[in-house]
């Protein structure tokens, strides 16, 4: 118990030694190759959010060469151990079939794990999934529930997608003054389409 213990303490250590070299550092030339070392020290000894981040590193090539299918492996070592991040990233190689063969059924199954943990991307393909039927029984209105949920913090994907459930009445009644409301807070945050739909609504 003791070693396992000493192990823990070191891991959280290097993982947060790598943290801050990578994300509180003004430095704009981060040493990634240093990075990548310290997160994978740490994730050999079982780290979580130190598997992501190596995941993440094989995935961008960030002091690694870019590996997609090591990146895919410690995504999912970290997946499994409930990280939501790793979860979404699972769901997403799923849903386009990169590396792995496409399985939709797949992709809501790790997109409903992170979803449910609250990863705002993942709330926000989850509701695209409902819509097309990408895995699941078409369902405007689950669709827009996850929308919705994406929506609330300032996702501009999700707050154009509600735009549109809003202007076509899916899962919503029809209302052009909301589709306005949400195509306005989605044109707001550089959604490109949804300033293009505003215009529509401004004639």
């Amino acid at each position: 118990m003791i070693g396992l213990k000493s192990k823990r303490i070191n891991s959280n250590k290097l993982f947060k030694k790598a943290y801050k070299l990578a994300f509180e550092s003004k430095t704009k030339d981060k040493p990634w190759n240093e990075i990548f070392n310290l997160w994978l020290e740490a994730a050999l000894n079982e780290h979580i959010r130190a598997q992501f981040y190596v995941g993440t590193c094989y995935d961008f090539g960030l002091g690694v060469e870019k590996n997609i299918q090591k990146a895919f492996d410690w995504y999912m070592k970290a997946a499994l151990k409930g990280k939501m991040e790793a979860q979404y990233n699972i769901g997403f190689f799923y849903h386009n079939g990169e590396l792995v063969e496409q399985d939709h059924e797949k992709a809501i199954y790790w997109y409903s794990l992170a979803a449910n943990q609250g990863d705002t991307e993942a709330q926000r393909d989850l509701g695209y999934c409902y819509v097309y039927g990408y895995g699941v029984e078409q369902d405007y209105e689950t669709a827009f529930y996850w929308y919705k949920k994406a929506a609330s913090k300032n996702d501009s994907k999700a707050l154009y997608n509600i735009g549109l459930c809003y202007e076509y009445g899916d899962g919503v009644r029809q209302s052009n003054r909301w589709a306005k409301h949400y195509f306005t807070k989605a044109s707001a945050l550089k959604h490109r389409k949804a300033t293009y739909k505003l215009k529509k609504y401004s004639n």
